[in-house]
């Protein structure tokens, strides 16, 4: 299929990044390159290293960015290999880091990788496939209780438990392939007057199993501390995220890297002799504009949070 994606928060984000001709900038969610293209368009004699381990957006990436070639190190892996990704590089610091955590809009309008719960397609969600685990897993083989919790912890949904409950019903009847399948499973489970309002009644779950299948959680905040030890002093890291669960690990991910003594309130004198890392440059995130928002309502929950190394 034909990848079309809109970057959320682009002009913003740029901006943030606050770029140098002769800086070193990893964009370490690749994706359609949006936000790439308009990072290398900056550079003179700087060089960017863009990352993701999706291998069908390397391949369109490497398309989109083939004029920029020699500014251009595309290295295929998860964000959070930071290590790796610097190495194969061949960088050793970097001036600017861009994450933007969604979900790239080819992946979920790609009815193959089970992302969608607008198509119908087998249950996968994995954004690397060699991946061991599938959505398919997940919904097959998980126990009851963890899917309950693996639901409510990360799709914040409020019918967790009984949704988790008619899913263990209906495999063992027959295993759940795919999504329109799941889909049922999962409108059957909610009530009728709860679907009445809000988002897709299945836009929590599949959220939920795609989080878990790919460790998103899990990694963030490692990698961005990480990323924060591989700035230059003065280097920006800037993070768009979508939802409630990726924003608070980033806030308070930068914020533990903005303070300064931790030391109980009750202690006379320091004796941690912790130094502030960061300072955080948006006190309040950046959300996209009503116009943006009309133009791509996948944009409607982005917000971009930005802090700079000290």
């Amino acid at each position: 299929m034909e990848m079309v994606h809109k970057s959320v928060l682009l002009d913003e984000a740029i901006d943030a990044l606050d770029i140098k001709p002769d800086g070193v900038y990893v964009d370490a969610t690749l994706g359609g390159a949006g936000h790439a293209i308009e990072i290398v368009k900056r550079l003179g004699n700087g060089i960017l290293a863009g990352v993701d381990q999706d291998v069908y957006a390397i391949g369109k990436a490497t398309q989109a960015l083939a004029a920029y070639a020699g500014k251009v190190c595309i290295v295929h892996s998860n964000f959070s290999n930071v290590e790796h990704i610097m190495a194969e590089a061949q960088i050793s610091h970097a001036d600017g880091v861009l994450m933007d955590l969604g979900v790239s809009s080819f992946q979920l309008d790609d009815g193959a990788r089970g992302f969608s719960y607008n198509h119908d397609a087998p249950l996968d969600m994995r954004m690397d496939k060699h991946l061991a685990i599938s959505a398919h897993d997940v919904v097959n083989k998980y126990d009851e209780a963890r899917l309950s919790k693996i639901f409510r912890d990360y799709g914040e949904e409020r019918w967790a438990v009984r949704i988790a409950k008619f899913i263990v019903d209906a495999r063992a009847k027959a295993p759940i392939d795919g999504t329109a399948q799941l889909v049922d499973i999962i409108k059957a489970a909610i009530p009728k007057a709860a679907r009445s309002d809000g988002p897709h009644p299945a836009k929590r779950v599949f959220q939920a199993i795609r989080i878990e299948v790919n460790s998103e959680l899990s990694i963030l905040e490692t990698a961005i501390k990480n990323f924060v030890d591989a700035l230059r002093p003065g280097g920006r890291i800037c993070i768009i995220t979508f939802h409630s669960l990726e924003d608070r690990i980033v806030k308070n991910t930068f914020r533990a890297l903005a303070t300064s003594c931790t030391c109980p309130r009750e202690f006379p004198v320091c004796i941690c002799n912790k130094q502030p890392v960061v300072d955080i440059v948006t006190k309040r995130p950046i959300v996209p504009s009503n116009e943006e928002i009309a133009q791509n309502p996948r944009a409607r929950s982005a917000k971009l949070r930005v802090a700079q190394k000290i």
